[in-house]
């Protein structure tokens, strides 16, 4: 019976966060982008020009033009995306259209392509966050990646590039450069809301004084070291790795930690996603 509840819980907040999600959204485009014809990418970005051209409501396209989408979500992807993703979509066409009447809150087009971003942008990392989409051009961008040699983010991206450059034609070239300010600052924002602002990085340090750097890393940094043993494919000889995870604001101590001890050693920075019982930090001597 609890687990019954908990899932409950589980499928509610989960429910709640696509409907904040698709509000933020909501309020990014009719109070911000749309007013001073800038548009976003993907299907939204289709029904803007397609509802500027024809004079019919925004909220129309955004959902008749996912229907497709989500018949083919359905029978590739899965259930549960494709409802998450048809609720997020719902939700959107009733807020775009409930928000329609009331004027945009600037006409600075560069205003509204940094703060309609990063609303749009938020709102749309929620929803994603959260197990849907707002686009359906992404469906068809994982079925494709299964086909050809491209990746999800590449075929997205040409996707875009052209309905952008079809902003050009119909709202001017102008307008189609803030819809790429607004579309970059957009995704840095759906980047920050999936991944975290406390984001993760892996970092491979190669020193003959790896002993003290990973009792100086536990100790003042709280992490885990993992030590490793390698042999230089060149030289042949023996080296000594360590390999730690930390968050991006650490990265500065940890190096001044291996600067310390070992001035000429090797130091390696990646981003990379973690998460784990092993991730957390210890607490500090």
């Amino acid at each position: 019976m609890r687990q019954k509840y908990t899932a409950a819980f589980s499928v509610l907040m989960r429910g709640a966060f696509l409907i904040i999600g698709a509000a933020l959204a909501s309020v990014g485009l009719e109070i911000f982008l749309v007013p001073d014809d800038i548009i976003d990418g993907g299907v939204v970005g289709i029904s803007i020009i397609s509802s500027h051209l024809s004079g019919l409501p925004l909220g129309l396209f955004t959902f008749a033009l996912n229907i497709p989408f989500f018949l083919i979500g359905y029978k590739q992807i899965g259930r549960t995306f494709t409802l998450s993703t048809f609720f997020s979509v719902t939700c959107l066409s009733v807020g775009v259209s409930l928000l329609h009447p009331i004027p945009g809150l600037t006409r600075d087009p560069l205003l509204a392509a940094v703060f309609g971003g990063i609303i749009n942008g938020t709102g749309v990392g929620l929803i994603i966050r959260n197990g849907g989409s707002l686009d359906g051009t992404e469906i068809v961008a994982i079925i494709l990646e299964r086909k050809l040699s491209f990746s999800i983010g590449e075929i997205v991206m040409f996707f875009n590039i052209f309905i952008l450059t079809s902003a050009g034609f119909v709202f001017g070239w102008d307008r189609a450069m803030y819809s790429l300010i607004a579309y970059f600052i957009a995704s840095k924002a759906i980047d920050t809301v999936t991944e975290g602002i406390d984001e993760s990085r892996s970092v491979m340090v190669i020193s003959d004084r790896q002993e003290d750097i990973a009792s100086a890393v536990n100790a003042r940094l709280g992490r885990g070291v993992t030590m490793l043993s390698g042999r230089g494919g060149y030289s042949g000889e023996k080296v000594n790795v360590l390999y730690v995870v930390v968050s991006r604001l650490e990265v500065s101590k940890l190096r001044s930690i291996v600067h310390h001890f070992d001035q000429d050693a090797l130091v390696t920075v990646g981003n990379v996603d973690s998460w784990g019982k092993h991730f957390k930090k210890r607490n500090i001597h």
